[in-house]
């Protein structure tokens, strides 16, 4: 038998090195953008195959065979560390770092473990402490291995875990088949022969099954989960296992003969494939829970996982997340272990209409989603849906007419689940037929109606936002359009007058120069006005600079001299530090109040004086005037105003725009005596180094 077993080993790990080596050739020559990733996966492959075929060449116990097996782990480790460390979600807890850098450790004592062996051949005793203290590090190995990859793949998004399932069920067969070989060995104080060969054809298996992994995820991207954090599980699944071993080494002990070693050989190969090709199919899994939670369990649902995904699912935030209602879809479908689903909504005419899909393009939907009794009939009993019981005519306390035909002729739609928000239809959630076919029972219905009436409140709340920004949109317009309203009053008062003045200066060419000036300026801030009315225009006021207050005032002077008599009795040399343009604005509102306060011929006065620590711009006329009850209670609000036909924006705009530059205004008037408006400003005591040394000196 021995020599068969040789025969075994022999082929067996030379078509493992060869199949591992031709992969490793295939990555290499691949032509694709390798990432770190990638470079590590072919680096991997390679120790595999080279391992193998030391093996083949000079047995499993050399010296290059171990050597070479703790390079294929260390190769290995580093891919799944590599892997991780280039995972998008989150940051991985501090933890399972700790493994990994402990197994590296562990890979290093090996090594230096194993280079002693040799060293202590002609002494039995501490050659075979050496040998012992070999397979506890690879025993430790093997089970820290294992516990990582379990915690790569649950950690990962279940969006992006298609990607690494075969890889990950590759390596977890690897290294349980190395704790089961290591395991017997410790437990049996003998070497399992048949084990070391059957290693061999273990991996060649395992050979195309990466191949396979390959070619579906190129890039090896992997998306961490936040909701998924550092699991024992696995630490509790391999100590039982562990356990399980040593009562089956005691029950071979009793039974004695190879028979029973072969059984087990088989049995340990055979549950090896098994795990290779059933742990990655989605439909054994959803059988597997099925009757996980039929069998073993009080509930079918874990309550709090269920819920912790759930607002997970709905709540991911971040540009690379799927949108809100494909999320709110998913979210209730991975309860019912659903592939796919479809989100119907109501529109403004109050018919459901489609609002999105998840995984479900196959699904014709028509424009009118429903029929006249659905929504009546869904708001009135909050009935979940089961089509199988529909069809068969065993559902009595669903009304047919109130279900659409396209919905119960499709084979594949299984449950339609309301969603209701104090007693309105907020949506409807159809749910694609799942993997293992079974019919809902009184915990489904109640988990359903939980989260249908959660999600109802999250589409409630959206759609109110929705509603809200939408008003907030027309507010701001409104807003920005009162303003300008405003704006182009003072400027159509503004062409009112020039033209009532030009009958009586038309002839003069000092005023035509002027009037074209004066024209031109108004038509500029027409079309800033313009731009301003514009929901793209994104301007901002100008940063603040020096501001000569009598220069300031010479050009509004300027250009407002055809409009009304203005005079500046006293000017102070001073600088402010503000935006002009808006210092202008303020100004302009209030001589345009004060030339509509004022009779025609009445002079207004602009002073400029220091006061304090500021510089204090007076604009004087001796108009109409203001009571204290109105400047108290009216004068700053909007929309209130004392003029015929006034907007009563001009002195809110201003006052605002003053306390933007941490300036104010204020205001003094006496009825039918005049009104003093003084806009104080911050004086410019700290200058920037362009002013001019005149200037600073001013």
């Amino acid at each position: 038998m021995a020599s068969l077993l040789d025969y075994i080993s022999l082929f067996g790990h030379g078509i493992a090195a060869a199949l591992f080596g031709a992969l490793a050739i295939w990555q290499f020559q691949r032509k694709i953008d390798r990432n770190s990733k990638q470079v590590w996966l072919i680096i991997a492959i390679t120790l595999t195959s080279f391992w193998a075929l030391s093996i083949a060449v000079e047995g499993y116990l050399s010296p290059i065979s171990r050597f070479s097996e703790s390079l294929r782990n260390f190769a290995w480790l580093a891919f799944m560390f590599i892997l991780l460390r280039a995972g998008e979600g989150r940051d991985e807890p501090k933890t399972v770092n700790g493994i990994y850098a402990a197994l590296a450790f562990v890979l290093l004592g090996q090594l230096l473990v194993d280079s002693m062996i040799p060293a202590f051949s002609d002494s039995p005793n501490l050659e075979s402490v050496t040998l012992y203290t070999s397979l506890v590090l690879r025993m430790i190995f093997a089970v820290g291995a294992l516990v990582l990859v379990h915690n790569l793949y649950s950690i990962s998004a279940p969006e992006t875990r298609w990607g690494i399932r075969l890889p990950m069920a590759s390596l977890a067969a690897i290294w349980t088949y190395d704790l089961n070989l290591f395991t017997i060995t410790y437990l049996t104080q003998s070497t399992p022969l048949e084990l070391h060969a059957m290693r061999g054809p273990m991996m060649a298996v395992i050979a195309p099954i990466l191949a396979l992994a390959s070619l579906r995820n190129t890039e090896w991207n992997l998306k961490l989960s936040r909701s998924v954090a550092f699991r024992s599980l696995s630490l509790v699944a391999i100590g039982s296992y562990l356990l399980m071993m040593v009562v089956i080494a005691t029950a071979l002990q009793i039974i004695g003969g190879d028979y029973a070693r072969l059984a087990q050989i088989s049995f340990l190969f055979g549950a090896t494939i098994g795990a290779l090709l059933l742990l990655p199919s989605g439909r054994f899994r959803a059988w597997f829970k099925v009757k996980l939670a039929k069998n073993f369990f009080q509930h079918r649902y874990d309550y709090r996982s269920e819920w912790i995904r759930f607002t997970d699912t709905i709540g991911r935030p971040g540009p690379e997340s799927a949108p809100f209602h494909e999320r709110v879809i998913k979210a209730i479908a991975d309860i019912t272990e659903s592939p796919a689903g479809i989100l119907l909504m109501p529109d403004e005419s109050g018919q459901l209409v489609l609002q999105s899909r998840w995984n479900w393009s196959s699904l014709d939907v028509p424009a009118r989603a429903c029929t006249t009794q659905t929504i009546p009939f869904l708001e009135r009993t909050n009935h979940i849906v089961e089509f199988d019981a529909l069809r068969a005519g065993k559902d009595d306390q669903c009304d047919a007419a109130a279900i659409p035909d396209w919905m119960s002729k499709d084979d594949q739609a299984w449950v339609a689940v309301p969603l209701v928000h104090f007693d309105r239809l907020a949506g409807l959630m159809l749910l694609a037929r799942p993997r293992i076919d079974r019919k809902l029972d009184w915990e489904d219905l109640d988990m359903l109606r939980v989260v249908g009436r959660q999600v109802a409140s999250y589409l409630a709340e959206s759609r109110s936002q929705e509603t809200l920004s939408e008003a907030q949109r027309f507010d701001e317009f409104n807003r920005r359009m009162a303003f300008i309203m405003h704006d182009i009053k003072n400027l159509v008062s503004q062409l009112s007058l020039l033209a009532r003045n030009a009958k009586r200066h038309a002839d003069n060419p000092e005023f035509q120069s002027d009037m074209i000036e004066t024209l031109q300026d108004s038509a500029d801030k027409m079309n800033g006005l313009l731009e301003r009315l514009s929901q793209h225009n994104k301007s901002n006021p100008e940063e603040p600079k020096s501001v000569k207050v009598a220069d300031l005032i010479r050009s509004i002077i300027e250009k407002k001299r055809l409009l009304h008599s203005l005079e500046s009795s006293h000017v102070e040399d001073l600088t402010v530090f503000a935006d002009p343009a808006r210092v202008e604005q303020i100004l302009g509102n209030l001589i345009q109040n004060a030339i509509d306060a004022s009779p025609d011929g009445q002079t207004i006065t602009i002073n400029a004086r220091r006061r304090d620590l500021s510089v204090a711009i007076e604009v004087c006329d001796q108009g109409t005037g203001m009571s204290a009850e109105f400047i108290r209670n009216q004068l700053f609000k909007p929309f209130a105003s004392s003029k015929q036909g006034g907007f009563g924006i001009g002195a809110y705009e201003a006052r605002e725009l003053a306390r933007a530059m941490k300036g104010r205004l204020e205001v003094e008037s006496t009825e039918n005596v005049g009104s003093r408006f003084t806009l104080i400003l911050p004086l410019a005591t700290h200058l920037p180094n362009d002013i001019p040394a005149d200037e600073r000196a001013a």
